[in-house]
């Protein structure tokens, strides 16, 4: 599909739709997480139970992802688009509408399946609504609905579930999914009439399609689930791993040989794809890594509510959304994509580098700082990595190409959190054994404490609280005080540990070589 030469005078309506139906997308990836205390209470749930909403909603986002241009082509965009914007509203009704946990996680499923083609596919229409040397106004346009919607998502989850109970949450998208499918109705066509009934010509990689699921949808359960089952100490993600293992490189080489491939691997002899999808999946990797274990932090730390904590990431969110047209202007300008990505990447250094220092005494300033910091800086990569790679692809490439993109950035926010999880808890083992060791009561400053603490605690206060003995009270204090000390030790050092890893970024960004400049002019990178 090629990018427009006239202006569509329904692009406004288009893009209206593009953004709302990305938003109730990636909204409903994160409003779930502050209800799922309230949701236990009410089906009678464990948290291990509950938390398959979460995995299943991602399993089926990442195993559609990058199916979504070839779906769109067999089915005709409008038809698939359309269908998946109904699908997502009918099944966010029926999750908020579930008699119990089962019927819940199954329509969770189904409800990620439609979703993970709204994200690709609003992507590319939102683009070809640009000429391409306006491809970076574009892509401020997808990456505002983008970054606003992980900000707003926990914000909304914990204000409706506290006045309106969890299922309003899925009850929310009805009148938003149908706005957006209606007027999606008189606006969005497929470009030409053939497309659908061409592709569906062709042969059906059956095989492609049964090794894709198998390696994407395992690999996703094992990032997912590994932390809260040990990782290798269960069956089911040791298996999970080895079948992703075998099926990925099967599923790469088989497409390289079939005549009609669900997925164009050949892309990745592309050096932009490749360079690309490393970057967005490290951009993943912080986002969602630093999303999780940050929000630990402001509630252990400081105490915060879900609400509070979700309020916390707004202002950042703000600066990007403010930060996006402004970035789009200077490609389009004739702004080096690169010098954009190399502003971002180095950005991201340093509001890594400000949060080792974070500490019990730091003050909610310095928490703003660090992410209005990561605010600047994501306004640098998200649009420039986008647009100078979508531009350099028109048609059907130009969807895999975003359903790729999109792809790696959720797997990397998987691995991100896989792997902070772990070591969070790694980490703390460590350093508790290490600072256990040293509090003893043969310890002077550790006596000096216990005495100190012993001695201010009156006889009422400990009946108050259910001690018999102020040595008792004492000494549960000086506990509490060393984990809060083992968990500041641990969160400084994965700060350290994600700092490490991110700065790999640079060496996709030194690779990253455009071959026509979203501007129109021959790169000379």
């Amino acid at each position: 599909m090629d990018t427009m030469s006239e202006p569509n005078p329904k692009a406004a309506l288009i893009i209206f739709v593009a953004v709302m139906a990305s938003l109730l997308e990636i909204i409903d990836t994160s409003i779930v997480n502050v209800a799922l205390p309230t949701m236990m209470g009410n089906l009678g749930a464990t948290l291990e139970d509950i938390s398959m909403v979460i995995t299943g909603y991602a399993i089926a986002n990442a195993v559609i992802l990058p199916l979504s241009a070839w779906l769109g082509e067999r089915f005709g965009r409008r038809n698939y688009y359309l269908g998946c914007i109904g699908i997502f509203t009918i099944t966010s009704v029926a999750c908020g509408l579930a008699p119990n946990l089962e019927f819940l996680i199954i329509f969770r499923i189904l409800q990620g399946l439609a979703g993970g083609a709204l994200l690709p596919t609003s992507q590319t229409l939102i683009y070809e609504q640009f000429p391409k040397e306006k491809a970076g106004i574009a892509g401020a346009i997808f990456g505002m609905s983008v970054m606003v919607g992980p900000a707003l998502g926990p914000v909304m989850g914990g204000y409706l579930t506290d006045n309106f109970g969890w299922r309003s949450i899925f009850n929310i998208n009805l009148p938003l999914g149908l706005i957006a499918l209606f007027i999606g109705m008189t606006c969005i066509y497929d470009s030409k009439k053939e497309e659908g009934q061409a592709a569906q010509k062709s042969g059906f990689d059956t095989l492609g399609l049964i090794l894709l699921v198998a390696g994407i949808g395992c690999l996703q359960y094992a990032l997912e689930r590994g932390e809260t089952d040990d990782w290798f100490s269960s069956r089911a993600i040791t298996i999970c791993i080895i079948t992703s293992l075998i099926s990925l490189p099967s599923f790469v080489w088989w497409e390289l040989k079939v005549k009609n491939p669900i997925v164009n691997v050949r892309l990745f002899k592309e050096q932009i794809v490749v360079n690309g999808i490393l970057l967005m999946g490290l951009l993943g990797f912080y986002l969602y890594g630093v999303l999780f274990v940050l929000p630990v932090f402001v509630s252990r730390v400081f105490n915060y509510t879900a609400t509070q904590t979700g309020t916390l990431f707004i202002p950042g969110s703000l600066v990007t959304m403010a930060l996006m047209p402004l970035i789009g202007k200077l490609m389009v300008s004739g702004v080096s994509v690169k010098k954009l990505i190399f502003v971002g990447i180095t950005g991201l250094m340093v509001c890594l580098w400000t949060m080792t220092a974070l500490s019990p005494l730091s003050s909610k300033s310095d928490i703003l700082i660090a992410l209005y910091t990561r605010g600047f800086a994501l306004a640098f990569l998200f649009v420039p990595i986008n647009s100078g790679i979508l531009s350099q692809f028109k048609g059907r490439a130009m969807g895999e190409v975003s359903g790729l993109l999109n792809l790696s950035r959720q797997i990397g926010g998987s691995i991100g959190i896989a792997l902070v999880g772990t070591l969070l808890t790694m980490r703390g083992h460590q350093n508790y054994v290490d600072m256990a060791a040293k509090v003893s009561l043969l310890n002077t400053n550790t006596q000096q404490i216990y005495y100190q603490t012993e001695a201010g605690i009156s006889k009422k206060m400990v009946t108050g609280v259910g001690m018999l003995k102020a040595d008792k009270a004492a000494l549960t204090s000086l506990k509490h005080r060393l984990d809060g000390q083992v968990f500041m030790m641990s969160f400084n050092q994965l700060m350290w540990i994600i700092m490490i890893i991110f700065s790999f970024a640079y060496i996709p960004w030194y690779f990253l070589k455009l071959r026509v400049k979203p501007t129109g002019v021959i790169d000379a990178h």
